[in-house]
């Protein structure tokens, strides 16, 4: 099954949440359960949901091992995007907190069977559902040079998506583009020089709009945000890690609105990063962005 990784910000996440014992808690993102068993661990009472049956499977050993003698959590699979239908069934109508951690866990990323990393000979999938229909793979082949193009600029804001898009469809003139490896070294032959020497690889951007849109992310965020707020009590609190600016843009222009709205109130106006020990140590938190409201 592999393993999972600390969480980003794992602390600040779960002091954010303002954790009191006996009171309800919702892991909308539940992935290892790395913030899920901080929470258990202080006393709170735990929904954990996920998409992801192997997330769920992990999940619910590491913390029944991790917390015994504490009130066992429970788990829900399926998308944050029915997060207020998920809690109502499992007894969750008010919360005093929500959590999102938000992108692709470690394990995902590893995973030989998730096609989510540049450097793998593994299929093109990127379905953080199994049970989804529509892969990378499937958009990669069907989608046209224009409409490519437009994916890569709007969900992964790369500057040279025309470029990129137009290499994938010469490409597949001769054949269908099956591998993760394949993607990044179409990617990599038209990058030019200054996009090489980056910290990043240069396919991270068309990666990015690829699993943004085959799990239509975004948009699930939109609608899973104000579900949140609804299930809070007063007082209670919704925190959101992000790892890059559509995502963080989402919550800090849902925080703004509802704070207008007097139904929030923000409680880091700039979001918390990772200090440059906690990158050294786990690299992927390089770009997680943290932000709080409580509800008024």
């Amino acid at each position: 099954m592999g393993t999972y990784h600390v969480p980003a910000l794992l602390n600040e996440t779960v002091d954010l949440l303002n954790i009191r014992p006996g009171k309800k808690y919702l892991d909308a993102t539940l992935g290892g359960g790395g913030h899920s068993e901080e929470i258990v661990k202080r006393g709170g009472i735990l929904l954990g949901i996920d998409q992801d049956p192997e997330a769920l499977s992990y999940a619910s050993i590491r913390l029944k091992q991790a917390c015994p003698g504490l009130t066992p959590p429970k788990f829900a699979k399926g998308n944050f995007v029915n997060l207020a239908k998920l809690a109502e069934e499992n007894g969750f109508e008010k919360v005093d907190g929500v959590l999102f951690d938000l992108g692709v866990s470690s394990h995902q990323f590893e995973s030989a069977s998730r096609g989510f990393s540049f450097s793998q000979e593994v299929s093109l999938d990127m379905r953080m559902d199994p049970a989804l229909s529509v892969t990378a793979k499937d958009l990669v082949n069907g989608l046209t040079e224009k409409e490519l193009a437009e994916l890569f600029t709007k969900l992964g804001e790369e500057k040279f998506s025309g470029r990129y898009a137009k290499a994938i469809v010469r490409y597949r003139q001769n054949k269908q583009i099956e591998k993760c490896s394949e993607l990044a070294q179409i990617i990599v032959s038209q990058a030019p020089p200054s996009e090489k020497f980056r910290k990043i690889h240069p396919a991270t951007r068309v990666f990015q709009a690829l699993r943004i849109a085959v799990n239509d992310e975004l948009n699930s965020l939109k609608e899973s945000l104000p579900q949140s707020v609804d299930l809070l009590n007063q007082g209670g609190r919704l925190v959101v890690i992000s790892f890059h600016s559509l995502e963080d843009g989402v919550v800090k222009r849902f925080f703004l609105e509802k704070q207008k709205q007097n139904i929030l109130k923000i409680i880091n106006s700039k979001p918390i990063i990772p200090s440059g020990n906690e990158i050294k140590l786990n690299p992927r938190s390089r770009s997680a962005k943290l932000r709080g409201a409580e509800k008024l």
